[in-house]
């Protein structure tokens, strides 16, 4: 919703979740690097635009992305074209993952240190090709209501089959891909087509079909870039030898703070998202045929989303990146492995709890599974499962082993969980996994798994240096199934099943009062009879026939909820000669019973009093008394 006090909300959101962030980066400058952070003022300045970047960025993801992707998906799917479906799609998996700047810095970076093996363009186009296909395959299960495990098991096996016939200079590599390809954009729109889908299908269920699509788009890259790995390193004949890259400090990027520089940057960002609008508009409008609802909303909404991620960006540039680089290499430096494993852990946790996308996933989990999925504790189990991942990916560089036994190893924990965790929970843990790494975390991790690898004496930075990102997008997936698990252990229900469960006790409660001689009465809603001791009273209103309508308005926004109706007929005895031919004359008085809650009658007389003018000068009657053995009636659970 569009508003202040939904920004403001927002606001507050942001800088909580950064604030692990700060406290992190201050706690290994002060007490372990022991210096005093060059550039402190500039760094407190672009954790501010963070913030502000990240509230803008999500009040633009619900007030445009979210609603033009579910709406997008939903008439789609009324639309019965299963082929618009997939090509729409494919378009959003390819178009938004080869603009993803995540991707374009990992791919250079590959290219660099291949001495010529790897293409940084050809690369890229191989993961959103990869993405593209892999948006399809789950849409496709979507609509054929395929169980996601199935799919996502074979997967597996597809990447290790790949792996064990990959040359080991793209294995690391084509891990990391696996979780670079869901940019910030990217996420929410696919999570909205998966959800929008299973809302609109018959027979589909959102929490158990709408998640998946995020986890297809970061399992198909690792396979797509191993056999292209194997293409590049059987055909082209180069020289081996590796040009070794060193993160040091002198060779960070300045980034340019020029308004120029700025403006530059803003269009870089619009370009970005241009190609997702112009998707968006060409199947709106050529294929489905009818304008956006809400259309000025979502172009506001989309601009939020450019603006809010730009400053996201900028402040990153400012307040994180450089410093970040900084430390890793410092850390690197030094002989404590220790040190760098607790860096590792706690900047990953830190850097995930302020992950746009995660935030959006989580908000959208919580919404859509009746609050059974708390969103806060889903984001805590995935930053814990990064900050594990990127703890152990860690001590593999160091220890210098093959990161092939450790991912396998954590997949089979991934499907042997995907066997005991409740169903509600898979899809999302799937798609945990891929949400993870993108603008906050990749940058940061990356230079980490680098540094490690260009410092440890007989470690090679294209074999050993990429891998990080890939165990920080393995065991969000482990780490979220046990979510489920413990909470299906603990009992934690949604607000519908809190609700059916209140009912189930109330109507306990009632039938184990039956055989008190209490009142029997039926509840709206439950469709039985029960006991209670509940007191009743009987309101009578008499009134002329012309004020009927006015009484029963009165009585019911007073709260009764029922009526008998009869005639009557009233006149004064006094002075009169013949009464008795009076009571052959025709009614023109009602009668009107209202049966309720005794705690109910004072208020329903005071209102009839007031609003029927009931003053003791003929205008009408109205009296009550209590009742006994009451059968009968139906009254609101509420009144209980």
């Amino acid at each position: 919703m569009l508003s202040i006090k939904s920004f403001l909300i927002l606001l507050q959101e942001s800088f909580r979740d950064l604030l692990p962030i700060v406290l992190v980066i201050l706690f290994f400058q002060l007490a372990i690097i022991q210096t005093i952070p060059e550039g402190w003022l500039a760094t407190s300045i672009g954790l501010t635009i963070v913030g502000v970047g990240l509230a803008v960025f999500l009040l633009g993801l619900e007030v445009a992305i979210f609603p033009v992707g579910e709406s997008l998906a939903s008439d789609f799917a009324k639309k019965g074209s299963t082929f618009w479906i997939l090509v729409f799609a494919f378009l959003i998996g390819f178009g938004t993952t080869i603009a993803e700047p995540a991707l374009y810095v990992i791919a250079q970076k590959a290219a660099a240190i291949s001495s010529g093996r790897i293409d940084a363009n050809v690369l890229r186009g191989v993961v959103a090709f990869s993405v593209g296909f892999a948006i399809v395959l789950g849409a496709w299960r979507i609509i054929k209501g395929h169980p996601i495990q199935y799919y996502i098991i074979a997967g597996y096996i597809l990447v290790v089959a790949t792996t064990a016939f990959a040359p080991h200079e793209i294995v690391g590599l084509a891990y990391d891909l696996g979780g670079v390809t869901t940019s910030t954009v990217t996420v929410p729109l696919v999570a909205a087509l998966g959800i929008g889908l299973a809302s609109t299908i018959k027979g589909r269920n959102p929490v158990l079909d709408g998640f998946g699509l995020i986890a297809f788009a970061s399992l198909t890259p690792m396979i797509f870039v191993q056999v292209y790995g194997i293409v590049v390193y059987e055909l082209i004949d180069v020289s081996t030898a590796v040009v070794p890259v060193i993160a040091m400090p002198e060779e960070k990027a300045v980034f340019d703070h020029s308004l120029y520089g700025l403006f530059m940057g803003l269009i870089g960002v619009v370009k970005d998202v241009v190609p997702i609008l112009g998707i968006i508009a060409f199947f709106q409008y050529a294929v489905l045929k009818k304008p956006i609802e809400n259309l000025k909303n979502v172009m506001i909404g989309f601009g939020l989303v450019i603006i809010g991620l730009y400053a996201f960006i900028v402040g990153l540039e400012m307040g994180l990146f450089s410093l970040g680089e900084t430390m890793a290499y410092q850390l690197t430096r030094g002989d404590n492995h220790f040190i760098i494993y607790a860096f590792g852990f706690a900047i990953g946790f830190a850097t995930t709890m302020a992950e746009p996308s995660l935030t959006a996933i989580a908000k959208k989990a919580k919404e859509i599974s009746d609050g059974k999925i708390n969103d806060f504790a889903l984001r805590i189990f995935v930053a814990f499962g990064v900050a594990f991942g990127i703890a152990l990916g860690s001590f593999r560089i160091v220890d210098g082993g093959q990161i092939v036994y450790y991912i396998i190893a954590g997949y089979l924990a991934v499907i042997v969980l995907t066997v005991i965790a409740p169903k509600y929970i898979i899809g999302i843990a799937y798609d945990s996994g891929g949400v993870t790494t993108s603008t906050i975390t990749v940058p940061l991790v990356a230079a980490l798994g680098l540094g490690l690898a260009t410092n440890i004496e007989g470690r090679d930075p294209l074999v050993d240096g990429f891998g990080l990102i890939a165990f920080a997008s393995l065991f969000p997936m482990i780490t979220v199934m046990l979510y489920g698990v413990i909470s299906d252990k603990l009992g934690l229900k949604g607000e519908h099943e809190k609700e059916e469960e209140h009912i189930f006790e109330l109507r306990q409660a009632l039938e184990d009062a039956n055989d008190m001689g209490l009142a029997t009465v039926n509840i709206d809603g439950l469709g039985h009879r029960h006991s209670t001791a509940l007191s009743f009273s009987a309101v009578y209103i008499i009134i002329p026939k012309e004020k009927r309508e006015q009484a029963l308005k009165v009585a019911h926004k007073a709260g009764a909820s029922g009526v008998t109706v009869t005639k009557a007929h009233g006149m004064g005895l006094d002075n009169e000669d013949n009464f008795y031919n009076r009571l052959e004359q025709e009614t023109t008085d009602v009668k009107l019973m209202f049966l309720m809650p005794t705690k109910m009658v004072d208020h329903v007389i005071r209102e009839a009093m007031t609003e029927l003018d009931i003053v003791g000068e003929g205008h009408g009657i109205i009296y009550a008394y209590p009742l006994s053995h009451l059968k009968g009636i139906s009254v609101k659970r509420e009144h209980l």
